[in-house]
């Protein structure tokens, strides 16, 4: 028997569609590894730190986290003062720098003229540009001697009854740090907070003036709101910014592995006794303590990344009625 001839549009419309769907699963497939291959990396970043901290683990177990003790030639190891260096210099930079980075953003998208608004964020997105190290060589040489004759005297002079104030006049000081945190911070805060701004609709901005608003009421009740949780998620990675710096940080605050109540006084960081210790560890345990110190930054990191997707996703649920 003869068989019933197949058009060629059919064969290759047949084939069409075979090719797109190992085509969809290729892709498919491709996507899948890249994706579970971020992941099988910081799995193996963790396991591979955990090894190498084990000798810390079991000889300090958790009294690595709240003791103060830091002394390489009897080997013993805590790492609680550069836990309250890098939290408390994080915080307050990002404490400082988030209503200048929001009041900048507002002001290149809403006030400023269009041209004079774009010059602004390309000079603000410059300072994102310098590497670390160049502000750290101007906080040393510039920054933290002008705190020592300057801010520092009078903060001494007027409110040294207070215990943040207390102390000497160094210069290289945790506030000397949170300077320096809240000026590399800021681009990243702004540039982002710029773009979520951009964002807002503007028959929203519009239907807020038509009912009588100032352009400040538009701002704070059209403008803002609709823009809250990109700002919380701009904050929270200039936190983990912050919290991870280390060649700026090291050189300006002036490695001091003690806890104080007065930003005028030294202090540590997490990274910066890593950066300084890690190339001359002199043990085992040693080296096992400062691997364990940065095997505590990326918990923390996680930490932070992990609570800023649990807040963004609440702002958004209470945004959208689902909080009612």
């Amino acid at each position: 028997m003869w068989r019933k001839a197949v058009p060629p549009e059919a064969i290759s419309q047949k084939w069409n569609i075979k090719t797109g769907l190992n085509g969809d699963f290729i892709f498919k497939g491709i996507t899948v590894v890249f994706a579970f291959s971020i992941l099988a990396i910081l799995l193996l970043m963790v396991y591979e730190m955990v090894g190498e901290s084990l000798p810390a683990m079991r000889k300090f177990g958790w009294r690595f986290i709240t003791s103060s003790d830091w002394d390489a030639v009897q080997e013993t190891f805590g790492a609680l003062p550069y836990l309250w260096g890098s939290v408390v210099s994080s915080i307050l930079a990002l404490l400082l720098a988030t209503p200048l980075s929001i009041g900048s953003a507002v002001f290149i998208t809403e006030i400023a003229p269009k041209k004079f608004g774009g010059v602004i964020a390309a000079l603000v997105e410059l300072l994102a540009a310098i590497p670390s190290v160049i502000y750290g060589l101007w906080g040393v040489l510039v920054m933290a001697p002008w705190l020592q004759r300057t801010v520092q005297p009078f903060l001494i002079d007027h409110f040294g009854f207070l215990p943040l104030f207390k102390g000497a006049p160094y210069g290289v000081s945790m506030l000397a740090a949170v300077f320096i945190l809240m000026i590399m911070v800021v681009p990243i805060i702004t540039s982002i907070t710029k773009e979520v701004l951009l964002a807002v609709p503007q028959s929203q901005k519009e239907a807020a003036i038509a009912l009588g608003a100032t352009r400040w009421e538009m701002i704070r009740m059209a403008v803002l709101p609709y823009g809250r949780s990109g700002i919380l998620g701009a904050v929270i990675l200039g936190l983990g910014r912050a919290i991870g710096e280390t060649m700026a940080v090291t050189m300006v605050i002036g490695n001091t592995p003690q806890i104080s109540l007065s930003l005028l006084s030294p202090a540590y960081t997490m990274p910066s006794v890593i950066a300084n210790e890690f190339a001359e560890a002199s043990s085992q345990l040693h080296s096992a303590a400062l691997m364990e110190i940065g095997l505590i930054l990326l918990v923390v990191t996680l930490v932070i990344n992990a609570l800023a997707r649990f807040l963004i996703w609440s702002v958004n649920r209470k945004q959208s009625g689902g909080g009612l």
